[in-house]
């Protein structure tokens, strides 16, 4: 199988292409200090480089895969409009793949023994986007918590799972006293990679390409502003 999966969700860009050798290639872009995500300048040229890289071109692929969220309105709403587009375009199947899955896949593979693992994003506002998984099996479904909820869902697992994601980072003192263990700030664990959700999407099942929407999990920024004028009106 030749599959292009990247994900979107988080300020960092990552694409993978696996091959028909089940071969991994990889492209990352990471934005700099106070540089704004680059999803729409570098997620297509880092697609294409791999591409080029494998001397192939989209009609060669056996499908599409792209990280649903949840993350950031504003790159869900590229990534999963890039990969519908590139879909219907070359006619391809498409996979939709929960980022948090594959946050939690990615730290599974390198913990080892660890009975659970809790995926956590920062959904700002004061809150975390959070999921926890024992293997194939559902412990936390994906929802927005605050802090104090958090903490919660992160006692009820079993003490000492992993907690990663750059949520897991900025809220590493809440979750380390409900009992959970957040790898170093530099950790690889806490990064979102589509190698990781690649593998996943290669053992699921495509869907029509418009069934794949971004998992937001909460109302945009400028929804909730709306609301509450609409409030505040008299």
């Amino acid at each position: 199988m030749q599959l292009l999966a990247f994900d979107t969700a988080t300020p960092a860009t990552t694409v993978a292409l696996l091959c028909a050798d089940e071969k991994l290639l990889t492209r990352r872009h990471e934005p700099g200090s106070g540089e704004r995500p680059g999803h729409v300048s570098e997620l297509l040229p880092l697609a294409l480089a791999l591409l080029d890289e494998a001397g192939i071109g989209f009609a060669q692929l056996d499908r599409i895969a792209v990280g649903v969220g949840p993350g950031t309105f504003t790159g869900l709403r590229i990534g999963v409009a890039t990969a519908r587009a590139l879909a219907h375009a070359h006619d391809l199947p498409l996979v939709g793949v929960s980022t948090l899955r594959a946050l939690a896949a990615g730290a599974a593979e390198s913990a080892g023994d660890a009975p659970a693992v809790l995926a956590v994003l920062d959904a700002r506002r004061g809150e975390a986007f959070a999921a926890a998984w024992a293997g194939r099996e559902t412990l936390l479904a994906a929802a927005a918590l605050t802090p104090a909820a958090l903490a919660d869902a992160a006692a009820a697992l079993p003490a000492g799972t992993p907690a990663v994601g750059d949520g897991a980072v900025r809220f590493r003192t809440v979750l380390e006293a409900a009992g959970a263990a957040v790898p170093p700030d530099d950790s690889a664990a806490h990064r979102v990679e589509a190698a990781v959700l690649a593998r996943l999407a290669a053992g699921m099942e495509p869907e029509a390409s418009d069934a794949v929407l971004p998992a937001y999990l909460r109302l945009p920024d400028a929804e909730l502003a709306l609301r509450a004028r609409r409030t505040d009106q008299p």
